[in-house]
């Protein structure tokens, strides 16, 4: 058999394989949903603090990134703007406050990061969501951070996770430039 014919299948048991891998993936994921990080965070959240408005008055809430969005103390979700999100770099675990302005406003402010590590892997677009894979599992990224560096399905990104805890989510801190994978 050709070099070239054994290079070919060997690609093919490679993609089937990493196939296999994310449909294992997905129904370990399916067993135990997301519900189980939200409600981890809503515990992690409880201890926080939450300050009720007067007439007027701004309201402060404390509470815990969960990916795309903050749990406060009360268990409720509050959207996190994607290009804040992106823009700070934030990844699950990380404590922000929300200031609800008079207004209605809502300001976000990162108040307490958690241990972070950077890793590598390919970016690659599954199940209608942007993901990198590194460390053989897939990390959801917010399109927000893809759009911003202009990262390309294929291109070596490194992201930043957790590195104390599991987390379905990264962040985006670069996208490598393709003559440095190639050297």
């Amino acid at each position: 058999m050709a070099t070239g014919d054994k290079l070919a299948i060997l690609r093919e048991m490679l993609d089937a394989a990493e196939s296999s891998l994310r449909s294992a993936r997905q129904i370990v994921n399916e067993l135990a949903p997301s519900g189980n990080a939200h409600r981890a965070y809503a515990k992690q959240a409880a201890n926080l603090e939450q300050t009720m408005p007067h007439d007027g008055e701004e309201q402060i809430i404390e509470g815990v990134f969960d990916g795309q969005n903050m749990i406060g103390p009360d268990g409720k979700s509050y959207p996190v703007p994607a290009n804040y999100a992106s823009k700070s770099k934030l990844i699950p675990g990380d404590v922000l406050k929300l200031t609800i302005g008079a207004d209605g406003a809502f300001i976000y402010k990162q108040i307490g990061p958690i241990e972070r590590k950077r890793i590598i892997g390919p970016l690659i677009y599954e199940d209608g969501q942007y993901k990198v894979l590194a460390e053989g599992k897939a990390y959801k990224v917010l399109l927000a951070s893809v759009t911003y560096y202009k990262a390309e399905i294929g291109d070596s990104v490194t992201i930043i996770v957790p590195s104390l805890e599991e987390s379905d989510w990264g962040a985006i801190d670069n996208v490598l430039p393709k003559s440095e994978i190639n050297t």
